[in-house]
């Protein structure tokens, strides 16, 4: 049967977050005939996610040395074997019907090689907060992406969280990109000069706005460091566009 893989790298989890992720996987209602793994690969070896998640068949659990968040989800996908990967950090949730409307879209057009949705921030108290600026609905083309970003201060017109992409491409690129953060725009970047992508308007994740997350510490922000993070996703991104063009005229 086609199999859908969630990936998620995982370092010293909130068991009450943790659970809350397990619970919109668990949740999801798939078309007729798909399956879901949920592939959790711990940043370390204490064993820790194991212990907090009931036992279920579809997740599966890994652990490693520590790397890193890029390391390590690019861990996951090793160990994972979907046709389609869909990206879930540890302190989200999937919104309801999130999975199956990916799956549509990439299984009814050929063309598009990765799906994104609209985000809500979830605040510590409950409530949600959402983004004036989104796209339009329906398929987003080559180069776009880049072009927004490099216009709006590396700000990218989606959100890469809650990419669902083929197996494929992602394979292609080298997973996500191994830097310290913004790993997720390292990938999400050259994979959109290279094919079409798909912006769904209806909700598809919470994303949780937190003291202990780690795009909340000031080292997220840090100025050097950022500056050669954006350099060197801009470069990653030319160089793929330069060479996918160079194979086409060929």
């Amino acid at each position: 049967m086609p199999l859908i893989s969630i990936v998620t790298p995982s370092y010293m989890p909130v068991r009450e977050q943790l659970l809350q992720a397990y619970d919109s996987v668990r949740g999801q209602e798939l078309p007729d005939g798909w399956e879901l793994e949920w592939v959790i690969q711990e940043d370390g070896d204490t064993g820790v996610v194991r212990d907090m998640l009931p036992e279920d068949p579809r997740v599966r659990f890994g652990t490693g040395r520590r790397g890193g968040v890029a390391l390590t989800r690019n861990i996951a996908l090793a160990r994972s074997e979907g046709a389609l990967i869909k990206n879930l950090d540890q302190d989200d949730i999937l919104t309801p019907g999130v999975l199956s409307r990916d799956i549509g879209v990439l299984v009814s057009d050929p063309l598009v090689q990765w799906t994104t949705s609209r985000v809500l921030d979830l605040l510590p108290d409950g409530s949600t907060v959402g983004f004036d600026n989104d796209p339009p609905a329906g398929r987003i083309a080559p180069g776009v992406v880049l072009d927004h970003w490099r216009k709006h201060n590396y700000r990218l017109p989606v959100h890469p969280t809650t990419i669902c992409i083929r197996r494929e491409l992602v394979v292609a690129l080298g997973g996500w990109m191994g830097i310290p953060a913004s790993e997720d725009t390292g990938m999400l970047v050259p994979a959109s000069v290279v094919s079409y992508g798909y912006f769904c308007s209806d909700v598809g994740l919470l994303y949780r706005k937190w003291p202990g997350q780690v795009t909340a510490g000031t080292e997220h922000y840090a100025t050097a460091e950022w500056r050669l993070r954006m350099s060197l996703i801009n470069e990653r991104a030319e160089a793929t566009k330069a060479l996918w063009s160079a194979i086409k005229v060929s």
